[in-house]
Protein backbone atom coordinates (compact mmCIF):
# COMPACT_ATOMS: atom_id res chain seq x y z
CA UNK A 1 0.00 0.00 0.00
CA UNK A 2 1.64 3.70 -0.74
CA UNK A 3 1.85 5.94 1.68
CA UNK A 4 0.82 9.45 2.24
CA UNK A 5 3.43 11.64 1.18
CA UNK A 6 3.56 14.66 3.68
CA UNK A 7 4.81 18.34 2.63
CA UNK A 8 8.30 17.74 4.85
CA UNK A 9 8.66 14.44 4.69
CA UNK A 10 11.38 15.22 1.63
CA UNK A 11 13.40 17.86 3.50
CA UNK A 12 13.65 15.75 6.48
CA UNK A 13 15.50 13.01 5.07
CA UNK A 14 17.85 15.49 3.49
CA UNK A 15 18.86 17.30 6.72
CA UNK A 16 18.97 14.36 8.24
CA UNK A 17 21.33 12.87 5.63
CA UNK A 18 23.47 15.90 4.82
CA UNK A 19 23.63 17.43 8.44
CA UNK A 20 23.08 21.33 8.59
CA UNK A 21 24.84 24.84 8.89
CA UNK A 22 24.54 27.21 12.01
CA UNK A 23 24.64 31.05 11.56
CA UNK A 24 24.21 30.71 15.17
CA UNK A 25 25.30 28.05 16.85
CA UNK A 26 23.13 28.68 20.34
CA UNK A 27 20.18 29.27 18.68
CA UNK A 28 17.65 27.05 20.64
CA UNK A 29 18.17 24.41 23.11
CA UNK A 30 21.87 22.99 23.63
CA UNK A 31 23.12 20.89 20.66
CA UNK A 32 24.43 17.11 21.60
CA UNK A 33 27.81 16.05 21.62
CA UNK A 34 29.30 12.60 22.35
CA UNK A 35 27.24 9.98 24.48
CA UNK A 36 25.49 7.07 24.01
CA UNK A 37 23.31 6.55 21.04
CA UNK A 38 23.06 8.52 18.33
CA UNK A 39 24.53 11.86 19.36
CA UNK A 40 26.26 15.49 17.62
CA UNK A 41 22.75 16.09 16.86
CA UNK A 42 20.73 19.61 17.07
CA UNK A 43 16.90 19.45 17.93
CA UNK A 44 15.14 21.56 14.73
CA UNK A 45 11.17 22.15 13.98
CA UNK A 46 10.54 21.39 10.51
CA UNK A 47 6.90 22.06 9.65
CA UNK A 48 6.24 21.82 13.24
CA UNK A 49 7.77 18.29 13.29
CA UNK A 50 10.91 18.21 16.33
CA UNK A 51 13.60 15.94 14.29
CA UNK A 52 17.36 15.57 15.14
CA UNK A 53 19.89 16.97 12.58
CA UNK A 54 23.58 16.49 12.79
CA UNK A 55 25.49 19.86 13.24
CA UNK A 56 28.72 18.52 14.32
CA UNK A 57 29.83 15.78 11.92
CA UNK A 58 31.90 16.08 8.98
CA UNK A 59 29.23 16.43 6.70
CA UNK A 60 27.25 18.98 8.19
CA UNK A 61 30.63 21.32 8.30
CA UNK A 62 30.16 21.14 4.14
CA UNK A 63 26.06 20.43 3.89
CA UNK A 64 24.40 22.32 1.45
CA UNK A 65 22.26 23.43 3.95
CA UNK A 66 22.12 26.73 6.11
CA UNK A 67 20.35 28.14 9.22
CA UNK A 68 20.23 32.05 8.65
CA UNK A 69 20.62 33.46 11.79
CA UNK A 70 17.05 33.82 14.21
CA UNK A 71 14.54 36.64 13.73
CA UNK A 72 12.69 37.75 16.83
CA UNK A 73 10.01 35.04 16.49
CA UNK A 74 12.67 32.63 17.03
CA UNK A 75 12.23 31.33 13.50
CA UNK A 76 15.45 30.95 10.76
CA UNK A 77 15.09 30.27 7.50
CA UNK A 78 16.41 27.47 5.85
CA UNK A 79 18.54 27.98 3.07
CA UNK A 80 19.84 25.42 0.44
CA UNK A 81 22.92 26.51 -1.98
CA UNK A 82 21.93 29.98 -0.64
CA UNK A 83 18.44 29.42 -1.91
CA UNK A 84 15.20 30.01 0.41
CA UNK A 85 13.78 26.20 1.07
CA UNK A 86 11.56 26.83 4.23
CA UNK A 87 11.20 27.89 7.36
CA UNK A 88 12.37 26.44 10.73
CA UNK A 89 13.04 26.94 14.52
CA UNK A 90 14.48 25.53 17.33
CA UNK A 91 12.81 24.28 20.48
CA UNK A 92 13.92 26.63 23.19
CA UNK A 93 16.59 25.64 26.07
CA UNK A 94 14.72 24.19 28.37
CA UNK A 95 14.07 25.49 32.46
CA UNK A 96 15.06 22.64 34.06
CA UNK A 97 18.49 23.15 32.83
CA UNK A 98 18.83 25.89 35.13
CA UNK A 99 18.83 23.97 38.51
CA UNK A 100 21.21 21.45 39.97
CA UNK A 101 20.91 18.92 43.15
CA UNK A 102 21.87 19.77 46.51
CA UNK A 103 25.11 18.81 46.05
CA UNK A 104 25.81 20.66 43.44
CA UNK A 105 25.28 19.05 40.17
CA UNK A 106 23.50 20.67 37.10
CA UNK A 107 20.29 19.34 35.98
CA UNK A 108 21.42 18.78 32.49
CA UNK A 109 24.35 16.57 33.69
CA UNK A 110 21.67 13.96 34.83
CA UNK A 111 18.85 13.69 31.84
CA UNK A 112 18.58 15.89 29.31
CA UNK A 113 15.78 16.93 26.55
CA UNK A 114 15.31 15.31 23.27
CA UNK A 115 13.83 16.27 20.48
CA UNK A 116 11.05 18.82 21.93
CA UNK A 117 9.15 17.29 24.93
CA UNK A 118 11.48 13.77 26.01
CA UNK A 119 13.81 13.63 28.94
CA UNK A 120 17.01 11.21 27.92
CA UNK A 121 18.92 9.60 30.23
CA UNK A 122 21.78 6.99 30.16
CA UNK A 123 21.91 5.94 33.99
CA UNK A 124 25.12 4.14 33.91
CA UNK A 125 27.53 6.62 31.93
CA UNK A 126 30.25 3.32 31.27
CA UNK A 127 30.40 -0.30 29.49
CA UNK A 128 32.31 -3.43 29.95
CA UNK A 129 33.36 -3.13 25.95
CA UNK A 130 34.09 0.50 26.05
CA UNK A 131 37.89 0.44 26.97
CA UNK A 132 38.48 -1.92 24.72
CA UNK A 133 38.67 -1.46 21.09
CA UNK A 134 38.81 -4.91 20.13
CA UNK A 135 35.00 -4.78 21.67
CA UNK A 136 33.68 -2.33 21.60
CA UNK A 137 30.74 -0.86 18.94
CA UNK A 138 32.36 1.11 16.62
CA UNK A 139 30.12 3.48 16.66
CA UNK A 140 29.66 4.55 20.47
CA UNK A 141 30.80 7.83 22.25
CA UNK A 142 29.32 7.18 25.55
CA UNK A 143 32.65 7.76 27.08
CA UNK A 144 33.19 11.45 25.37
CA UNK A 145 30.94 13.13 27.20
CA UNK A 146 31.81 12.22 30.44
CA UNK A 147 35.57 12.67 29.96
CA UNK A 148 34.47 16.32 28.97
CA UNK A 149 32.24 16.88 32.32
CA UNK A 150 29.00 16.93 30.57
CA UNK A 151 27.63 14.46 32.38
CA UNK A 152 28.22 11.86 35.45
CA UNK A 153 29.44 8.54 35.74
CA UNK A 154 26.13 7.35 37.72
CA UNK A 155 23.34 8.84 37.92
CA UNK A 156 21.53 7.81 40.98
CA UNK A 157 17.96 6.85 41.77
CA UNK A 158 16.99 9.59 43.62
CA UNK A 159 18.27 12.23 41.52
CA UNK A 160 16.79 11.26 37.90
CA UNK A 161 13.40 11.32 40.36
CA UNK A 162 14.30 15.09 41.08
CA UNK A 163 15.20 16.12 37.54
CA UNK A 164 12.04 14.19 35.87
CA UNK A 165 9.50 15.87 38.30
CA UNK A 166 11.13 19.33 37.10
CA UNK A 167 10.73 18.63 33.95
CA UNK A 168 7.66 17.88 33.95
CA UNK A 169 6.39 20.80 36.28
CA UNK A 170 8.94 23.58 34.63
CA UNK A 171 8.90 21.99 30.62
CA UNK A 172 5.93 19.66 30.17
CA UNK A 173 8.16 16.71 29.25
CA UNK A 174 5.60 14.12 27.93
CA UNK A 175 7.91 10.75 28.14
CA UNK A 176 11.16 9.33 29.09
CA UNK A 177 14.04 7.40 27.60
CA UNK A 178 16.31 5.48 30.04
CA UNK A 179 19.31 3.73 28.28
CA UNK A 180 22.28 2.60 30.19
CA UNK A 181 25.70 1.25 29.49
CA UNK A 182 25.91 -2.19 29.71
CA UNK A 183 27.50 -3.38 33.45
CA UNK A 184 27.66 -6.83 33.36
CA UNK A 185 26.99 -9.75 31.03
CA UNK A 186 24.37 -11.36 33.32
CA UNK A 187 21.43 -8.64 33.65
CA UNK A 188 23.16 -6.55 31.08
CA UNK A 189 21.66 -3.34 33.29
CA UNK A 190 17.96 -4.07 33.41
CA UNK A 191 18.88 -4.38 37.14
CA UNK A 192 19.73 -0.43 37.05
CA UNK A 193 17.02 0.53 34.68
CA UNK A 194 14.88 -1.16 37.74
CA UNK A 195 15.62 1.03 40.66
CA UNK A 196 15.79 4.21 38.16
CA UNK A 197 12.42 3.84 36.73
CA UNK A 198 11.06 2.59 40.27
CA UNK A 199 12.24 5.81 42.04
CA UNK A 200 11.23 8.07 39.12
CA UNK A 201 7.46 6.89 38.86
CA UNK A 202 7.22 7.24 42.94
CA UNK A 203 7.74 10.89 42.41
CA UNK A 204 5.95 11.89 38.88
CA UNK A 205 3.44 9.94 36.13
CA UNK A 206 5.98 9.83 33.50
CA UNK A 207 5.70 7.17 30.43
CA UNK A 208 9.20 5.63 30.43
CA UNK A 209 11.45 3.73 28.07
CA UNK A 210 13.60 1.23 29.81
CA UNK A 211 16.96 0.44 27.27
CA UNK A 212 19.12 -2.50 27.91
CA UNK A 213 20.66 -5.53 25.70
CA UNK A 214 18.82 -8.71 26.45
CA UNK A 215 19.41 -9.88 29.83
CA UNK A 216 20.35 -13.65 30.34
CA UNK A 217 17.60 -14.32 32.62
CA UNK A 218 13.74 -13.54 31.20
CA UNK A 219 12.41 -12.78 34.59
CA UNK A 220 14.30 -9.18 34.48
CA UNK A 221 11.05 -7.95 31.65
CA UNK A 222 8.65 -8.69 34.40
CA UNK A 223 10.66 -6.57 36.84
CA UNK A 224 11.29 -3.50 34.58
CA UNK A 225 7.45 -3.37 33.70
CA UNK A 226 6.72 -4.04 37.58
CA UNK A 227 9.08 -1.34 38.51
CA UNK A 228 7.49 0.91 36.13
CA UNK A 229 8.73 0.73 32.97
CA UNK A 230 6.47 0.96 30.05
CA UNK A 231 7.84 0.10 26.61
CA UNK A 232 10.80 -1.43 26.27
CA UNK A 233 14.15 -0.61 23.71
CA UNK A 234 16.38 -3.77 22.61
CA UNK A 235 18.60 -2.53 19.81
CA UNK A 236 20.23 -4.55 17.18
CA UNK A 237 21.72 -1.91 15.51
CA UNK A 238 22.92 -4.19 12.67
CA UNK A 239 20.80 -7.30 11.13
CA UNK A 240 23.68 -9.37 9.82
CA UNK A 241 26.07 -11.75 11.25
CA UNK A 242 28.89 -10.63 9.22
CA UNK A 243 28.16 -6.41 10.05
CA UNK A 244 27.15 -7.42 13.38
CA UNK A 245 30.97 -8.91 14.02
CA UNK A 246 32.70 -6.12 12.27
CA UNK A 247 30.87 -3.30 14.07
CA UNK A 248 29.84 -4.15 17.06
CA UNK A 249 32.02 -7.09 17.89
CA UNK A 250 31.29 -7.15 21.81
CA UNK A 251 27.64 -6.99 21.77
CA UNK A 252 27.69 -9.35 18.96
CA UNK A 253 27.80 -12.37 21.29
CA UNK A 254 24.42 -11.69 22.13
CA UNK A 255 23.36 -13.45 19.22
CA UNK A 256 20.71 -12.29 16.92
CA UNK A 257 18.77 -15.84 18.03
CA UNK A 258 18.60 -14.80 21.50
CA UNK A 259 17.41 -11.11 20.20
CA UNK A 260 14.41 -13.05 19.34
CA UNK A 261 14.05 -15.12 22.18
CA UNK A 262 14.24 -12.04 24.27
CA UNK A 263 11.48 -10.17 21.77
CA UNK A 264 9.36 -12.99 22.27
CA UNK A 265 9.45 -13.00 26.30
CA UNK A 266 9.33 -9.20 26.76
CA UNK A 267 6.02 -8.94 24.35
CA UNK A 268 3.96 -11.26 26.37
CA UNK A 269 5.19 -8.57 29.14
CA UNK A 270 4.72 -5.05 27.73
CA UNK A 271 2.70 -6.19 24.73
CA UNK A 272 2.42 -5.61 21.11
CA UNK A 273 4.19 -2.53 19.93
CA UNK A 274 5.78 -1.53 23.08
CA UNK A 275 9.11 -3.41 22.48
CA UNK A 276 11.11 -1.68 19.68
CA UNK A 277 14.49 -2.09 18.40
CA UNK A 278 16.89 0.40 17.20
CA UNK A 279 18.59 -0.53 13.29
CA UNK A 280 20.90 2.07 12.00
CA UNK A 281 21.47 2.21 8.01
CA UNK A 282 24.41 2.65 6.42
CA UNK A 283 26.56 0.32 8.70
CA UNK A 284 26.69 -1.95 6.09
CA UNK A 285 23.72 -3.75 5.96
CA UNK A 286 21.89 -4.49 2.52
CA UNK A 287 18.47 -2.29 2.22
CA UNK A 288 17.25 -5.88 1.57
CA UNK A 289 18.78 -6.96 4.38
CA UNK A 290 17.75 -4.59 6.43
CA UNK A 291 13.87 -4.46 5.35
CA UNK A 292 13.84 -8.59 5.99
CA UNK A 293 14.70 -8.32 9.35
CA UNK A 294 12.17 -5.50 9.66
CA UNK A 295 9.23 -7.68 8.53
CA UNK A 296 10.64 -10.98 11.10
CA UNK A 297 10.65 -8.06 14.05
CA UNK A 298 7.20 -6.33 12.42
CA UNK A 299 5.17 -10.85 12.34
CA UNK A 300 5.61 -10.67 16.02
CA UNK A 301 5.13 -7.28 17.01
CA UNK A 302 8.59 -5.51 17.52
CA UNK A 303 8.52 -1.98 16.29
CA UNK A 304 11.75 -1.52 14.08
CA UNK A 305 13.04 1.87 14.38
CA UNK A 306 15.79 2.27 11.20
CA UNK A 307 17.55 5.85 12.06
CA UNK A 308 20.13 6.63 9.32
CA UNK A 309 23.67 5.77 10.38
CA UNK A 310 25.28 9.60 11.94
CA UNK A 311 29.33 9.23 12.14
CA UNK A 312 30.61 10.62 15.62
CA UNK A 313 33.87 12.51 15.82
CA UNK A 314 36.56 10.60 17.72
CA UNK A 315 34.98 7.34 17.39
CA UNK A 316 36.34 4.55 14.64
CA UNK A 317 33.41 5.45 12.23
CA UNK A 318 34.34 8.99 12.36
CA UNK A 319 34.75 8.75 8.32
CA UNK A 320 32.25 6.13 7.15
CA UNK A 321 29.58 8.00 5.38
CA UNK A 322 26.09 8.74 6.34
CA UNK A 323 23.35 6.92 3.67
CA UNK A 324 22.16 9.03 1.35
CA UNK A 325 18.44 10.96 1.63
CA UNK A 326 17.60 8.45 -1.34
CA UNK A 327 18.60 5.90 0.13
CA UNK A 328 16.59 6.49 3.07
CA UNK A 329 13.43 7.22 1.57
CA UNK A 330 13.80 3.34 -1.07
CA UNK A 331 14.21 2.10 2.93
CA UNK A 332 11.65 4.18 4.79
CA UNK A 333 8.84 4.30 2.20
CA UNK A 334 8.27 -0.24 2.01
CA UNK A 335 9.39 0.29 6.16
CA UNK A 336 6.09 2.46 6.80
CA UNK A 337 3.19 -0.05 4.51
CA UNK A 338 5.37 -3.14 6.03
CA UNK A 339 4.57 -1.44 9.63
CA UNK A 340 0.64 -0.54 8.64
CA UNK A 341 0.22 -3.67 7.75
CA UNK A 342 1.25 -5.43 10.84
CA UNK A 343 -0.64 -2.77 12.72
CA UNK A 344 2.50 -0.95 14.10
CA UNK A 345 2.07 2.75 14.25
CA UNK A 346 4.86 5.35 16.16
CA UNK A 347 2.33 6.92 18.00
CA UNK A 348 1.05 3.92 20.05
CA UNK A 349 4.48 3.30 21.54
CA UNK A 350 3.90 4.68 25.27
CA UNK A 351 7.40 6.05 25.55
CA UNK A 352 10.76 6.00 23.95
CA UNK A 353 12.78 6.64 20.64
CA UNK A 354 9.91 5.40 18.42
CA UNK A 355 7.41 7.25 19.88
CA UNK A 356 9.50 10.22 19.83
CA UNK A 357 10.43 10.02 15.96
CA UNK A 358 12.64 12.64 16.36
CA UNK A 359 16.28 11.16 15.00
CA UNK A 360 14.35 9.58 11.92
CA UNK A 361 12.26 10.68 9.31
CA UNK A 362 10.24 7.41 9.29
CA UNK A 363 7.21 8.78 11.27
CA UNK A 364 6.44 10.91 8.21
CA UNK A 365 6.21 8.14 5.95
CA UNK A 366 3.60 6.06 8.02
CA UNK A 367 -0.40 6.80 7.29
CA UNK A 368 -1.75 8.85 9.95
CA UNK A 369 -5.04 7.93 11.23
CA UNK A 370 -8.00 9.70 10.22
Amino acid sequence: MQTVTKPNQHLITELQSLGLRLNDPNAGAASRRGGAGPSDHKAVVVDGHTVMIPVHTASAWSSPFVAAPMGADGSSMLLRDGVSVGVISFPRQPRFYKLQTMDGIPYSRIATLHGSDVLATTVLQSCIRYESRRKSCQFCAIGQSLAAGRTILRKTPEQLAEVARAAVLLDHVKHMVMTTGTPNATDRGAQILCESAFAVKSAVNLPIQGQCEPPDDDIWFKRMHDAGIDSLGMHLEAVTPEVRARIMPGKASVSIARYFEAFESALKVFGHGQVSTYILAGLGDTPEAILQMCEKLIAIGVYPFVVPFVPIAGTPLEDHPAPSAQAMRELLTPLAAMLETGGLRSGDIKAGCGRCGACSSLSTFEKKPS
